[in-house]
């Protein structure tokens, strides 16, 4: 009878094992479908939010959080349409074009002008190629025919041997790398439109000098960026081809944001924690990131220990939030922590309605954000012996609270985030990009797309046009030096020139 008792418990605990197994799984199985077939959006509905929460002190306080999340995301009116006068720049060139009636051409002498009707019509003029012809006369001296004859010296070329003007590399450069046009698709563009036979080859060998020369520049963002008090960093992965093997590896670009500054990329073959080493060797003050263990491994490394001491972590409650939001239709936890991290957003909302300055953030946050954090922890700490650690709420509980200490430092600073999100819109230009050039052709081309793309999208994030500042840094390249280069990172020269412009 002992047996059979003993039989019947181990029968029990195996089957609800089994069953927490097959849970598991269905679980699993269900968001490998939403994330292959569904949508990807994580805005929440609040009517399916409520209907996730059990009691009713969980469906007040959805409503509650709901009535909250409209007032954070309220569906804005629509915008009046401004005039067309108000839509266009003042500084548009104007053609006039004057249409007399017939009946006036054929007898002027019969009318007189009392007034006119005008209309505006937006026009656009497509891009041509041209040749310029450079010519430098020689000449001798009369008095004295023995002299070797002069000629005016030839203009600094920014490549060598090379027949391409600054126009043409500023457009091309802006095709890939901001309109996301790869190179033979530019080749195919200017043969078929404008019968000009350039090959990609070609354009690859300009692209590559470029980028060689603007290196100068992008070291000395890198230095703007690495000597700000707040970092955002983030990494995304990129195929490279490998010639030997004749397959793709991954390869990721490094991502570091600073405000006001700009935004830096760097490139490496691997994921590995030395990779940070040259951006994060001399930094200090707040680093906000992930919970990519690469960062806890770099300054875990015996060298970087007194690194380490000035370096304050933040953590994304983008990440955090989003963990929530995969498990929310498995547990009413998900959906409270939801709620309840909402109210956090609707802090950080109402600040920046306010357009509030650091002080005034940070005063806000210790007064309302605080308690929300406080109620969070509690919840979750309470919960976490009730879910396996492989669910999704598990794996949400446990990334939450690992990060907690980290998910609180924006609380003590008003100038750093409530998430990694600006790093992460950074990135996007790279995203779409690379669902059209695909992959970086070598191991070591990675790091010439870096560069241009640290330097395009640190314009794009400081309202700068790249194609005026390129116009007027690349002209420049022949004669710049490591010294005079730290003058023209996109925040200097926005600066440099609003000085000498009086805006």
């Amino acid at each position: 009878m002992i047996a059979a008792d003993e039989q019947f418990e181990q029968l029990q605990a195996e089957n609800k094992s089994l069953r927490g197994e097959i849970k598991f799984l269905k679980e699993k199985v269900q968001y490998l479908l939403k994330q292959l077939f569904g949508s990807k959006s994580e805005k929440i509905d609040p009517n399916q939010l409520t209907l996730l929460l059990e009691t009713q002190a969980q469906v007040a306080a959805a409503e509650e959080a709901i009535l909250e999340t409209e007032e954070v995301l309220p569906v804005r009116p629509r915008a009046k349409r401004r005039s067309l006068a108000e839509r266009l720049p003042d500084d548009l060139p104007v053609e006039t074009v004057v249409i007399e009636p017939e009946e006036v051409l054929a007898d002027p002498s019969s009318y007189k002008k009392i007034g006119e009707e005008t209309m505006i019509e937006l026009d656009l003029v497509p891009a041509k190629f041209f040749k310029r012809l450079i010519i430098r006369p020689k000449y001798v001296k009369l008095a004295d025919r023995d002299l070797p004859p002069i000629v005016a010296p030839a203009p600094k070329r920014i490549i060598e041997n090379s027949f391409a003007s600054v126009g043409l590399l500023v457009a091309i450069l802006l095709a890939k790398y901001v309109d996301h046009l790869p190179l033979y698709r530019q080749e195919q563009i200017f043969k078929a439109r404008y019968g000009v036979e350039l090959s990609r080859k070609t354009m690859c060998d300009w692209v590559w000098s470029i980028a060689h020369q603007l290196a100068m520049i992008y070291e000395g963002l890198r230095d703007e960026i690495r000597s700000s008090r707040y970092m955002q960093a983030d990494e995304t992965p990129i195929p490279f081809l490998d010639p030997g093997s004749g397959k793709c590896r991954t390869g990721y670009l490094w991502v570091y944001r600073s405000m006001g500054i700009g935004v830096l990329f760097e490139w490496f073959p691997s994921r590995s924690s030395d990779c940070l080493t040259k951006m994060l060797s001399k930094f200090t003050g707040q680093l906000q990131s992930d919970g990519y263990s690469g960062y806890d491994a770099f300054y875990g490394k015996p060298l970087n220990q007194k690194l380490r001491a000035g370096v304050e972590r933040a953590g994304c409650w983008a990440h955090a939030r989003r963990k929530f939001f995969e498990a929310r239709a498995e547990s009413p936890l998900a959906a409270q922590a939801l709620t309840d991290i909402q109210k956090l957003y609707r802090v950080e909302a109402d600040l920046r309605e306010q357009e509030a300055d650091d002080a005034l953030r940070l005063t806000a946050r210790q007064r309302e954000s605080l308690p929300i954090l406080a109620k969070i922890e509690k919840d979750l700490r309470a919960a976490a012996a009730q879910h396996l650690p492989k669910s999704l709420t598990g794996k949400a509980i446990f990334y939450t609270l690992g990060q907690w200490e980290r998910l609180q430092t924006y609380t003590r600073h008003g100038h750093v985030e409530i998430d990694n999100n600006l790093v992460e819109n950074a990135i996007r230009p790279t995203a779409v990009g690379k669902k059209n050039w695909l992959f970086f052709g070598s191991e070591t081309a990675g790091q010439t797309s870096a560069i241009l793309y640290s330097l395009l999208e640190s314009c794009r994030m400081l309202d700068i046009n790249p194609q005026e500042y390129l116009l007027d840094v690349l002209p420049r390249l022949p004669t710049m030096t490591n010294q005079t280069a730290k003058l023209y990172t996109p925040a200097r020269w926005k600066t440099n020139r609003a000085a000498s412009t009086g805006q």
